[in-house]
């Protein structure tokens, strides 16, 4: 089984609850949406990708020596192959998250593997791709992204989070787009409201800049 793969390289967790450790990012290729603040645009569409098997992909992870490892994109589910790619890393022992961007099914995701999904807010373009469908698939071990970049976004955010998530056990996110979003605003609205919520940067943008990734 084949995948389109943009990059495989070792870096620092950025987000999430595993923000801060040394991980493994398995950078696959393809998006179907295009969202206003993306910042991996170069894995979007078709270009410079590299097709690797799945038993490559693996080979290429084990040099890294880190147990910790990222699936992301672009949109990973999109390749039909992931859901091997996803099976063969937890088989191999790994701690497996996976970056989406909830407009895909999220039926046959191993339920091992722990999922970040990227609930689109309306300033990004793509507000109302989530499948309401895949709310059912979400777990106390997985983590509800929201990225915002104004005022609309957050109360879409806490409208959603009060509508279906509640009783999830799931983490929620709150990152703010930069630039763009004041990170302060965006805490004193979470307090004022006093929401449970993780207000999150992108840890690997303030060590490496633009960079971004290293």
């Amino acid at each position: 089984m084949v995948l389109k793969v943009s990059d495989i390289f070792f870096s620092i967790q950025g987000e999430s609850k595993y923000a801060g450790l040394p991980c493994i990012f398995i950078r696959l290729s393809g998006c179907q949406l295009e969202c206003s603040w993306c910042d991996t645009r170069y894995a979007r569409e078709p270009g410079e990708e590299t097709s690797l098997t799945v038993e490559e992909i693996i080979k290429e992870t084990e040099r890294y020596r880190c147990d910790l490892i990222e699936v992301t994109g672009g949109e990973p589910l999109n390749q039909a192959a992931t859901i091997a790619l996803l099976d063969g890393l937890i088989a191999g022992g790994y701690t497996v998250l996976l970056e989406t961007n909830g407009a895909v099914p999220l039926d046959r995701v191993n339920p091992l593997v722990k999922k970040i999904v990227d609930i689109k807010c309306p300033s990004s373009g793509s507000g109302g791709s989530f499948l309401g469908k895949n709310i059912d698939y979400i777990t106390h071990d997985d983590e509800v992204k929201f990225v915002i970049a104004n005022r609309r976004d957050y109360e879409f955010s806490r409208t959603f989070l009060e509508k279906h998530l509640l009783n999830r056990g799931c983490g929620i996110l709150f990152s703010p787009v930069t630039p763009g979003m004041e990170i302060r605003a965006l805490a004193e609205w979470v307090l004022e409201d006093r929401l449970t919520v993780r207000l999150q940067i992108q840890l690997h943008k303030y060590i490496w800049g633009e960079e971004g990734d290293r």
